[in-house]
C-alpha cells in the first residue's frame, strides 16, 4: 500500500457530530526511580497526567513526560503551556478531530525548526486518542484499521557508572527474561568500547543497540563507529547533536554502522527532509517526543515506505505514555526489541491494573482507546504505590 493510500485509510475517523471538548484537567504526578538513570534527578521521573472530558461525559486520559535534562521541556513549562495556551486552544473542538486539534495547538504554540512543546502536546494528543477510542469502542490500532501483535519484546538498558557494574546489571536483566540490550554511550569512547565488548562477551547473539544521545563530536563519532561495530554493536543511535546535519551525512556516508535518529526527529516534516538529504538509516520512534500518536504514526509509515529501520524507543515512559507507545509498536509489528525501560527504572503506577513484565516483554493493551484504566483516586490523592 502506498503511503498516501495508507494515510487516507488509517486516520482516526472524524465523527462530524461527535461531542466537543468541554473540560481539560491536568495534574503533576511524578514517579519514583528505583535505579540510577542519567536523565533523572532527585530520585524522580516527572509526568503530567491529562484528563479531557467531552460534552457527553466521555473521558480520555493522556500523559506528558517532560525531561529537562533530555530536551528543553521542564514540568513547569509544561504546566504553563497547558494552562495558558493549549487548553484554551482546544476547548470547544470536536473531540475526534485530531487534525483540527493539532492545528489549533500549533497555532497557539508555533513551531520554530520543528514542533513547539511537543512533549506537552503529546499529553493532549494521547488523551484524545483515548477519548476517541472510547467513543468508538475500539482500541487505537483498531481505529487505524490495523491488528496489533500481542506482545512487544523489550531491551534491557545498561547505563553503568563503572565497568565493574556491567556483569551484575546484565544478569539482573537476564533473570527478568530480557534477551537483548541497549547501552548508553558518549562522551568517553574508551569506556564505550569496553562496555560494548563486555556485553558481547556475555551474549554473542543479542541485539546490541548503542545510544549516544548526541554526546559525540563528529571526529570522535567517525573514529569510534567502526570500533563499536567490531565490538559487536548493531546500530548507533544519535551519535551527534541534533543540529549537526552535515555530520549525520558524513556518518551515513561512512557506513560503519546504521545511523539511527532520535532527538532531532520531532515531526514528519523533518523526517521527509532528512530522508531526502540521506542523513539516516533508521528512526528511534518516541510518541512522547513527536507531540503524540498523530504524527508518530505518520513517521513510522514514512520510514517503512522508504526502507528505513524502525526502532521503538521511549522516554522511560510510565502508565499512559507507555500504553500509547505499546499500541503504536504493536500496530506496526515492531521487528526489533524496544528500549522501553519504564518498568526497569520506575516504581509505582496510576493505573488500576499496572503493566507487568512477561519474560522480557509487555502485552499490548487491547481495551478501547489506550486500553488501560486510570485509578482516578490515586491521581487525585497523588498516592503512588510501589
Amino acid at each position: 500500500m502506498r503511503r498516501r493510500e495508507f494515510l487516507a485509510t488509517a486516520m482516526i475517523p472524524v465523527i462530524p457530530k461527535a461531542p466537543v471538548i468541554v473540560k481539560v484537567e491536568y495534574w503533576v504526578r511524578p514517579y519514583r526511580t528505583k535505579a540510577y538513570f542519567k536523565f533523572f534527578r532527585n530520585s524522580q521521573r516527572a509526568s503530567v497526567i491529562v484528563k479531557i472530558t467531552a460534552e457527553d461525559g466521555t473521558v480520555g486520559w493522556g500523559q506528558a513526560v517532560p525531561v529537562e535534562t533530555w530536551s528543553y521541556e521542564s514540568v513547569e513549562a509544561c504546566e504553563a503551556t497547558l494552562k495558558h495556551y493549549l487548553i484554551p486552544a482546544v476547548k470547544g473542538l470536536n473531540a475526534t478531530d485530531l487534525g483540527a486539534v493539532h492545528t489549533a495547538m500549533n497555532n497557539a504554540i508555533r513551531p520554530s525548526f520543528s514542533t513547539g512543546m511537543p512533549m506537552t502536546k503529546a499529553g493532549i494528543d494521547l488523551a484524545l486518542h483515548d477519548l476517541a477510542g472510547r467513543l468508538a469502542k475500539k482500541s487505537v490500532p483498531q481505529m487505524w484499521g490495523l491488528k496489533p501483535m500481542e506482545r512487544v519484546t523489550l531491551s534491557w538498558t545498561l547505563n553503568p557508572q563503572k565497568l565493574d557494574d556491567v556483569p551484575a546489571l546484565m544478569e539482573q536483566g537476564r533473570k527478568l527474561g530480557y534477551k537483548h540490550f541497549n547501552i548508553k554511550v558518549a562522551p568517553d569512547p574508551k569506556f564505550d568500547l569496553e562496555l560494548a565488548k563486555a556485553v558481547r562477551r556475555y551474549d554473542a547473539t543479542c541485539f546490541l543497540w548503542a545510544d549516544a544521545n548526541g554526546g559525540y563530536d563528529l571526529d570522535t563519532a567517525l573514529a569510534v563507529a567502526p570500533k563499536l561495530k567490531d565490538a559487536g554493536v548493531d546500530v548507533l543511535e544519535q551519535p551527534l547533536p541534533a543540529n549537526r546535519l552535515t555530520g549525520f551525512a558524513a556518518m551515513k556516508k561512512q557506513g560503519a554502522l546504521p545511523i539511527i535518529m532520535d532527538e532531532g526527529l520531532v515531526s514528519s516534516v523533518e523526517l521527509e527532509e532528512f530522508i531526502k538529504l540521506k542523513l539516516l538509516d533508521g528512526i528511534a520512534m518516541k510518541p512522547a517526543r513527536t507531540a503524540g500518536l498523530w504524527d508518530a504514526r505518520k513517521q513510522v509509515q514514512m520510514a517503512l515506505d522508504n526502507g528505513l529501520m524502525f526502532l521503538g524507543s521511549g522516554l522511560t515512559d510510565p502508565d499512559l505514555a507507555l500504553a500509547a507507545t505499546l499500541q503504536l509498536y504493536g500496530a506496526y509489528n515492531l521487528k526489533y526489541p524496544a528500549a522501553l525501560n519504564g518498568l526497569q527504572f520506575l516504581a509505582g503506577s496510576y493505573l488500576k491494573k499496572p503493566f507487568e513484565l512477561e519474560d522480557g516483554a509487555i502485552r499490548v493493551p487491547v481495551g478501547p482507546g489506550l486500553g488501560v484504566e486510570v485509578d482516578e483516586r490515586k491521581v487525585q490523592e497523588n498516592a503512588v504505590s510501589a
